[in-house]
């Protein structure tokens, strides 16, 4: 079992070439989050930090096809 003490919610991202999308859970699995995500580390930053500001701790799940360029 995992520990999920201190998690605020979960943001599951499905993560493309050219689009992402990202979905959010609470721990309680309430939906808070279910849109298209951008595509530039500062946007994707600014999307984390407001669900932080909001909820707390984000924990983040990457789903990254195999055909997607890798992470550097």
């Amino acid at each position: 079992m995992f520990d999920i003490e201190g998690v605020g919610v979960f943001l599951g991202m499905d993560v493309g070439k050219t689009a992402h999308h990202g979905h959010a859970l609470t721990p309680a699995g309430k939906k808070v989050f279910d849109k298209p995500m951008p595509n530039s580390e500062p946007k994707l930053r600014d999307v984390f930090d407001k669900l932080k500001a909001k909820f707390g701790t984000v924990r983040v799940i990457v789903d990254q096809p195999a055909r997607s360029a890798p992470c550097r």
